[in-house]
């Protein structure tokens, strides 16, 4: 089968195609006929060299988070009826204890082998490609929902407004009837998290725009903080949360996540959320969080937007564009 393989850590172009045995259903696997491949920020940055002590990946390897396409065949103990089910599935290696996946792996390829039980069926009247924009988005987004608790009247502030989960971030903040503030990089990103439903957006390459931020609000500030940037441009967001806010981290873009001062916040009564403060599941309750996800989409409440679609042997492509900040809402790769 051909794949994607990264024989060493580096800039885009390590990402190099290649031919490998084509893999087989183990007990309890299904082989899928890829259709579709997931590209994370988080698989560029592992293809830098980033993240060694949280995963276990190394040159070589097949990079990749999940994919969608059909049940080719099915291994031991593994109900043939699945066979040619439109389905997604995360890829890599299994966490024992969880089930989840642990590592981004093995995604980049035409076939891949995963548990029959991790598999999530690609509901009628939605597209392959639309459902796989929400394997991983979508369960994020909704747990920053939870976690933000967005409600009616609020004001909000979304950071990396025009990303995968960002952009899903906007649209469920606005179904709750909160007042949305997107910030983003250029024009064509402000402009797509306005379709989405943004009330306003701000371009935060630009000087002043936090003032532009407490201009729109009248001067009081947000009351939540949902930042996908992360780093300086996270933590610069945190003093424009008003007290008794919210302040919500997840996106490290630039390599780490935003860092706020824990007694100003105390003193000013801000709840601060981390990535690794969100709510921890098993494989099955990821699988219940994707399902919400793809019925909001089947039922049109939200839209993943698909930014970029580039053939699998670009894949050094995709990562380029992602690392340039160039690409609005989810990149994929087409076998």
């Amino acid at each position: 089968m051909r794949a994607v393989q990264v024989d060493e850590y580096g800039a885009p172009e390590v990402l190099k195609p290649v031919e490998l045995p084509d893999p087989v259903a183990g007990p309890g696997q299904v082989l899928v006929d890829v259709a579709a491949v997931n590209v994370m920020f988080l698989e560029v940055q592992i293809r830098r060299g980033w993240g060694k002590d949280f995963f276990a990946v190394s040159p070589p390897y097949v990079p990749g988070t999940g994919v969608a396409g059909r049940v080719a065949a099915v291994g031991e103990g593994v109900d043939p009826a699945l066979v040619g089910t439109e389905v997604l599935a995360e890829t890599g290696e299994r966490d024992p204890e969880t089930g989840s996946a642990k590592s981004p792996t093995g995604g980049y390829a035409e076939k891949a082998a995963v548990p029959a039980e991790d598999l999530v069926p690609v509901p009628d009247g939605l597209d392959g490609r639309e459902a796989l924009a929400l394997l991983l988005d979508g369960p994020t987004a909704l747990l920053l929902e939870r976690a933000a608790r967005f409600e009616p009247g609020r004001r909000v502030l979304v950071m990396a407004a025009a990303g995968g989960a960002g952009s899903l971030v906007v649209q469920l903040a606005r179904r709750a009837g909160a007042h949305v503030i997107a910030a983003a990089r250029g024009e064509k990103k402000l402009a797509l998290a306005r379709e989405l439903g943004a009330e306003h957006a701000v371009d935060y390459t630009e000087a002043g725009w936090q003032d532009r931020v407490r201009e729109i609000t009248g001067g009081e500030g947000v009351d939540t903080v949902v930042d996908g940037a992360g780093g300086e441009l996270g933590a610069s967001a945190f003093d424009l949360v008003a007290d008794g806010g919210r302040f919500i981290t997840y996106g490290a873009s630039s390599g780490e996540l935003a860092e706020v001062d824990a007694d100003e916040a105390e003193r000013r009564g801000i709840a601060v959320t981390t990535l690794f403060d969100l709510e921890k599941g098993d494989g099955e309750s990821s699988r219940r969080l994707t399902g919400e996800a793809l019925e909001l989409a089947a039922s049109g409440e939200v839209r993943p937007h698909i930014g970029l679609t580039l053939p699998l042997e670009r894949a050094a492509d995709a990562h380029a564009a992602l690392e340039s900040r160039t690409v609005l809402g989810k990149v994929l790769l087409v076998p």
